[in-house]
């Protein structure tokens, strides 16, 4: 069977159209991979001018080395697991990542929600959970949700921050007192029973150790902030136990070197029951890496990180990291404020903070499995203390009752349960109260009629009697409109109701219909209703829900501006003989007047 001239034509038009659409979506994804790569522009200024650079990642790899330790022996996967991430992760998130100041690696947050997760699935569930998380990222970035954390409520990053800094400290609890194991599936549960064991055989000498490196650390950065101490007072720590031979349990061994990459921990049958975490470790691991991103940008001038790049680099750096025996990475806030305060210009500085700390491995394994557990601890309990912003939990206190309440709230569930839970249930907290704050604000009051003219006095007391106007302010939206506009329904002795709209900011589907109802209300007890002043965008919902439509399918009365529904008014409720008078100026609007151009 032949095809005419126009059949022809009508399919190869379709052929190239289809043709053009999929050009279209592939040239988008292009551009959409494209924009997640690095750039050569980014690393010209640190190979013209690297000394900076350089100097900043020696000071940011002297500081990670014992936090990589303490998170992966806290982690549960112990201190090798750390150092891979420290390192894997760290050079990945430096090319791939979006902030050129970011530092990443293991932290306390992720430690957080690791430690369940080992217990339950082991070494190789952490693994597998950091891999299928990375994945996710990786799909986040893609679908553009980094830009989401600008909605972050401030009260909940300080609730979770105080709450991390805890929790830090309570994991460390066991270490400085000298306890080997205890048990508890949360960590304050384990702190209390290592601080119940240490009572019954107390042994102080880890104890100090934990105190005297904490303390040394907090000390000499205040008075001299460009040092190094969390290193030093490893150092000197590990060579007074080394001297004096000191009865306090030390890392052990560690690989001197990294394993081949490898996915033997992988166990497709065992991803269903790991989706969950993996989800929850995703979440973190965006939420803590955008934040310090943030944080790194408000410390520098002249720069702005890209959050869906960095979701993309810290998807790839946790897809690597496993990949070496490393745990789940994120952005370290710590570590990028020392990146930044020690004068880096670009992403050259965290790329060295990783190649040191690969050097360290291959060349010094065997000094650092002499370093003291109860030094990790130390160093560790002062990252906590300074990880809290006293000033600015003052300040949230001060500020409001409701930041006060989401605040404390984020900051009682993250010690209590989970970060991924504090976070939900303080922006949820947030949410509910910002909504409570709206809802207050919407009000409906009863106005003047702003009639002017030489209309005699007695007309102007008829009016008085028969039309009353109402405002309504602010959202009608479901939890504001039952609180007020239910009171319509009690106005009596007047013949006309005139409902001014145009200060009206937003109304959803239960505004609507309660509004609706309250005009129904007034036409049983037969007061006409008249609408006056609601915005073009308004129309719509109002509209399709039958708010301009009576249960006869009449329509209502709706005028643009409020002047033209007095004078419709005014026709009702005067005698005949002002007929002429009250209608005029109102260019013949009547039922269902509706005009496009709303106002009073």
């Amino acid at each position: 069977m032949s095809m005419s001239t126009e059949q022809q034509d009508a399919v190869t038009g379709r052929t190239e159209e289809e043709a053009a659409g999929a050009g279209t979506v592939v040239a988008r994804a292009a551009r959409s991979v494209a924009a997640l790569m690095p750039r050569w522009v980014e690393w010209k200024p640190a190979l013209r001018s690297p000394r900076a650079d350089l100097t900043a990642g020696l000071v940011v790899a002297l500081v990670a080395l014992p936090l990589a330790l303490g998170f992966g022996i806290s982690s549960g996967l112990g201190a090798a697991a750390g150092l891979a991430t420290a390192v894997v992760a760290g050079a990945v998130a430096a090319v791939f990542g979006g902030s050129r100041f970011q530092v990443s690696g293991p932290t306390g947050a992720m430690t957080v929600v690791l430690v369940p997760i080992f217990h339950e699935h082991g070494a190789s569930g952490v693994l597998a959970v950091g891999l299928v998380a990375g994945v996710v990222l990786v799909v986040l970035a893609f679908a553009g949700i980094g830009r989401a954390v600008r909605f972050m409520p401030a009260p909940v990053i300080e609730g979770f921050t105080a709450g991390i800094a805890v929790v830090i400290a309570l994991q460390q609890v066991p270490a400085a007192l000298g306890i080997a194991h205890a048990e508890g599936e949360k960590v304050w549960q384990s702190a209390f029973d290592a601080a119940r064991q240490f009572v019954d055989q107390p042994s102080l000498l880890p104890t100090a150790v934990a105190v005297l490196v904490a303390a040394a650390i907090l000390i000499g950065g205040r008075y001299l902030p460009k040092l190094p101490f969390s290193l030093v007072a490893v150092v000197v720590a590990t060579v007074v136990a080394q001297l004096f031979h000191l009865d306090v349990t030390r890392i052990g061994s560690i690989p001197s070197g990294f394993s081949a990459p490898s996915l033997g921990f992988l166990d497709l049958g065992e991803l269903t029951s790991l989706l969950a975490p993996a989800l929850a470790v995703a979440a973190l691991a965006a939420l803590e890496s955008l934040l310090s991103a943030t944080a790194a940008d408000s410390m520098s001038v002249g720069t702005r990180h890209d959050p869906d790049r960095e979701l993309f680099g810290q998807g790839l750096a946790n897809i690597a990291a496993p990949l070496f025996g490393g745990v789940p990475a994120t952005g370290a806030i710590a570590r990028t404020a020392v990146n930044v305060r020690s004068g880096a210009r670009s992403r050259l500085s965290a790329l060295t903070h990783a190649v040191i700390l690969a050097g360290i491995v291959y060349l010094a394994s065997p000094l650092v499995a002499q370093i003291p557990l109860a030094a990790l601890a130390g160093v560790l309990l002062a990252t906590t203390v300074r990880m809290v912003e006293t000033a600015s939990i003052v300040a949230i206190t001060r500020a409001s009752r409701a930041d006060a309440i989401v605040m404390t709230v984020t900051f009682l569930v993250t010690v209590a349960l989970d970060l991924v839970t504090a976070v939900a249930i303080g922006v949820g907290f947030a949410a509910v109260l910002a909504l409570r704050a709206v809802a207050k604000s919407a009000r409906i009051e009863q106005v003047p009629l702003d009639e002017e003219g030489d209309h005699a006095a007695e007309e102007h007391e008829l009016l008085r009697e028969h039309i009353v106007a109402y405002r309504i302010d602010g959202a009608l939206f479901f939890a504001a409109a039952h609180r007020f506009l239910l009171e319509l329904a009690d106005v009596t002795d007047v013949k006309v109701v005139i409902l001014r709209m145009s200060r009206v900011t937003a109304i959803d589907a239960t505004g609507a219909l309660v509004l609706k109802d309250a005009i129904t209300k007034l036409e049983h007890r037969h007061i006409t209703v008249l609408i006056s002043g609601a915005k073009p965008e308004h129309l719509r919902p109002l509209s399709a829900l039958g708010v301009f439509t009576t249960k006869d399918s009449e329509e209502r009365h709706v005028f643009a501006t409020t002047p033209r529904a007095i004078a419709y008014a005014r026709m009702l409720v005067l005698p005949e003989h002002r007929y002429a008078q009250a209608t005029a100026g109102s260019e013949g609007k009547g039922p269902g007047g509706t005009e496009a151009l709303p106002g009073e």
